[in-house]
């Protein structure tokens, strides 16, 4: 699984899951914190789709965190005030990097949380569709 598809998954899945694989790492290992949980704002890149030209739509608030296990470093980031989850998620990517043996067994937990959010938007969007409206347009000479 790559890191992109890792993230997504504990960002948006359950979030006993991130706490639970980072818990397991912690109680293993030593974690140092290179940077503590702390806030910052990342500038919003958007495509507009008429012209195709990129313009920043405005800032949102992160919490980003940065820890190091057994000499690899791993990076935190999650959308609003979150602190907890960005130190879980370092914890978790330094994890990743250090190539531990815990996170061999945590490939399987997390396809299965990717597909239960895979069915849950799966669910959202067939919901969203029944609401759709069917404009035809008449010809009329």
């Amino acid at each position: 699984m790559k890191r992109k598809q890792r993230t997504e998954v504990l960002i948006n899945g359950s979030p006993q899951l991130a706490a639970a694989l980072a818990n397991e790492i912690k109680g293993r290992y030593s974690v140092a914190v290179m940077e503590e949980p702390n806030h910052g704002l990342v500038m919003v890149k958007v495509r507009e789709t008429a012209q195709k030209s990129l313009f920043y739509l405005g800032e949102v608030l992160v919490t980003e965190c940065k820890v190091q296990i057994e000499g690899a470093v791993g990076i935190g980031i999650v959308k609003g005030d979150e602190p907890e989850k960005a130190y879980d998620l370092a914890v978790i990517d330094a994890a990743y990097a250090a190539r531990l043996e815990e996170t061999e067994a945590w490939t399987a937990l997390l396809l299965s949380e990717g597909e239960r959010l895979a069915a849950k938007r799966q669910d959202d969007h067939t919901s969203v569709l029944r609401t759709k409206v069917d404009f035809e347009t008449m010809d009329i000479d």
